[in-house]
């Protein structure tokens, strides 16, 4: 799916998931991301709670424009819905293993039966280490890895022919190591501008350009994390109707650390150090009442309950860029929401839903270094909707055009730099959203081939951004800021053949016109000049009509799946994916972190049984070694305004291979 792109950060509450351009990057607790995710319908408090090696996977969709009328306020852009493995009336086990050439393995076991007639279980678990793709050349460890351990139970209980129970436990705990190794940095840079603090003193050992993975690290950069959670599922059935209740509790907590410096600095003005704590508690609770999926008239009416917190102590310096806080960020929201679908003609049916929420959000912040604390709270009552068409045309073409609008809550801009003004001028102005779209679904040729068409455009306003402000001695701040409007309009074609019953091929493609239409108080970009655009009075430009960032024009993949039998209830593992994403920028206008266009190509080999049973395959990804960055910062600021850009490495930043074994009984 070209139009969904899942980018890592060195710190994993800050992985943002983008659909059609648009996702949520902040620093500040408590601001959701525009794409939500549920598993098993539950809401999860943010990304890294859900993007994480789960064990036990059985479905994903992604779900395209706004979803806020049935999953929630955060779904202004798009929802991510995972489904884990259910009980089975059969013992079925299925074990998976994974060790590639650059240090990684991984395992994942996944048991699932009945204990009695009405008592079903599921044990899933899965463990995952990494050493990483990049080194630190001052102790000589391998650094950007991970460890990770995944654990999920469910037990099910048949209570009667109409009632049903499922209970969950999930417990996740790892840690990572950060590195963001610098590929471009000005000859005449000095750390924070002090002439002894050069190149060679403070980066011994790092060959710095594009094809860098070193860095020079003298202070802890890593993640300890660990949390778990419970769901209780209870499905009724009342007749031809059904009520369904879902009961989420989670917490978690992740200890962070960074040397924000990027140096082996040991002069004091040349020192920074990040060291954090990030602690969430999320509570749910939703009645769904659902008529039969077979029914002429069909509807989903509910009602929704969420309490969010989090807990945020922070600390960076003693150098330069201080900050010391301790910030706490929450929510409580109840809606109503419903959704009918009506065939009231033959092959024609008209969708209807709404949704009617109440959200309250409150905050602390104590600025330890000025000795100054706020607290204030906000409410805020939203209204979304969804209207649509279907019109089944014939058994294999069907057309459809939609709108639906979105809504993500308000929040403060709890980073550092939280003063009085914005105290007083209260929370980020809520993000709302308005989507068109006409499509085709179809498939030819006797079902072999199957082509989907998506046109869509849809509008922003108020999107919650997180930006950089810089000042002209270097120092700069983050800042979440409200952009005043934006489009992304585009086309999106998906395609599968089966020309044989061995071969399967997949052709996806995305093409996407993501503009701001109002943004005339953005921040500038560090060494941005007064003829760039940028006043040296103001230190703000007008980016109205400049395209988004992390929004390319095209992304596309292929996908070549040959799987012929070789004898012996035997079949041969053959597939060759190609990705491609175009050009585009990681903040606007700003030369220093562009990314250039690339392709990857992945192969793979192998062999599995005729039913699945077994399957060992050698692969090797990233074939021709093409290098792409999953993120570039612009670190400018840190070397006494020279040109200095550091980049993240994305797990394909070099071609590597492995084994991946499979059993399933």
């Amino acid at each position: 799916m070209p139009s969904l792109v899942v980018r890592p950060a060195n710190h994993p509450v800050n992985t943002n998931v983008s659909i059609r351009g648009i996702g949520t990057f902040a620093y500040a607790i408590g601001v959701e991301s525009s794409v939500a995710v549920t598993i098993d319908g539950a809401p999860v408090a943010f990304l890294a709670r859900a993007i994480n090696d789960l064990p036990d996977v059985a479905q994903i969709e992604v779900l395209r424009g706004p979803q806020s009328t049935l999953y929630g306020k955060a779904a202004s852009a798009g929802l991510i819905k995972i489904m884990t493995t259910q009980p089975t009336d059969d013992l079925n086990i299925r074990a998976n293993a994974r060790v590639t050439g650059d240090h990684e393995f991984g395992e994942s076991l996944s048991i699932t039966g009945p204990l009695t007639d009405t008592l079903g279980f599921v044990f899933a678990g899965g463990y995952t280490h990494w050493d990483g793709n990049a080194l630190n050349v001052i102790n000589g460890k391998r650094v950007n890895g991970r460890n990770t351990l995944n654990s999920r139970a469910k037990l099910r209980w048949k209570a009667s022919s109409q009632l049903t129970f499922t209970l969950s436990g999930n417990y996740l705990t790892g840690d990572t190591t950060a590195a963001r190794p610098l590929i471009r940095l000005s000859p005449e840079a000095r750390l924070r501008g002090d002439p002894e603090l050069t190149r060679a003193v403070v980066l011994p050992g790092v060959a710095i350009g594009p094809d860098n993975h070193t860095v020079a690290y003298n202070s802890p950069s890593a993640t300890r994390y660990h949390g778990g959670g419970a769901l209780l599922r209870s499905e009724l059935e009342l007749g031809k109707i059904s009520l369904l209740s879902l009961t989420n509790v989670d917490r978690f907590k992740l200890n962070d650390y960074f040397d924000y410096d990027d140096t082996a600095a040991t002069k004091f003005t040349g020192i920074s150090q990040e060291i954090g704590i990030f602690r969430s508690e999320l509570f749910t609770q939703e009645f769904r009442l659902l008529s039969p999926d077979d029914a002429a008239f069909r509807y989903a009416l509910g009602v929704y309950y969420a309490d969010t917190g989090f807990d945020r102590p922070f600390y960076r310096g003693p150098g330069f860029a201080l900050s010391r806080l301790h910030a706490t960020a929450g929510s409580r929201q109840i809606a109503g929401f419903g959704q009918i679908d009506w065939q009231f003609v033959p092959d024609l049916t008209a969708t209807a839903g709404a949704r009617v929420q109440n959200e309250r959000v409150h905050y602390t912040y104590d600025a330890q270094l000025t000795g100054k604390s706020y607290a204030g709270h906000d409410s805020d009552d939203a209204f979304t909707y969804h209207l649509g068409m279907n019109y089944q045309a014939t058994r294999d073409l069907m057309l459809f055009a939609s709108y639906a609008t979105g809504y993500k809550g308000q929040s403060y801009d709890l980073s550092t730099g939280f003063d009085q003004a914005r105290a007083d001028s209260g929370p980020i102005r809520p993000e709302r959203s308005r989507d068109k779209e006409i499509g085709i679904r179809s498939q030819w040729l006797d079902r072999r081939l199957t082509v989907n068409v998506t046109f869509f455009n849809t509008h922003y306003r108020d999107l919650q951004a997180q930006t950089i402000e810089t000042f002209a001695d270097g120092r700069f701040i983050n800042r979440l800021a409200n952009v005043g409007s934006l489009v992304t309009r585009g086309i999106e074609v998906e395609g599968v053949a089966r020309p044989t019953g061995d071969l399967t091929l997949n052709g996806n493609a995305s093409y996407l016109r993501a503009n701001y239409l109002k943004f005339a108080d953005a921040p500038c970009y560090p060494l941005q000049t007064s003829a760039g655009g940028c006043p040296d009075r103001t230190r703000r430009q007008d980016l109205s009509g400049e395209r988004l960032p992390q929004a390319p024009t095209w992304r596309l993949n292929a996908t070549a799946d040959y799987a012929p039998a070789i004898g012996g209830n035997r079949r041969g593992v053959m597939q060759v994916t190609w990705e491609y994403q175009g050009a585009m920028t990681y903040a606007p206008r700003d030369p220093e972190v562009a990314q250039a266009a690339y392709q990857i190509v992945n192969c793979s080999l192998g062999m599995r049984d005729d039913h699945h049973r077994w399957e060992a395959v050698a692969f090797l990804d990233n074939v021709f070694d093409q290098r792409h960055y999953s993120s570039m910062v612009n670190v400018a600021g840190n070397f006494g305004l020279n040109v200095a850009t550091a980049a993240l490495l994305p797990r394909d930043f070099r071609r590597y291979g492995g084994i991946r074994v499979g059993l399933n009984f």
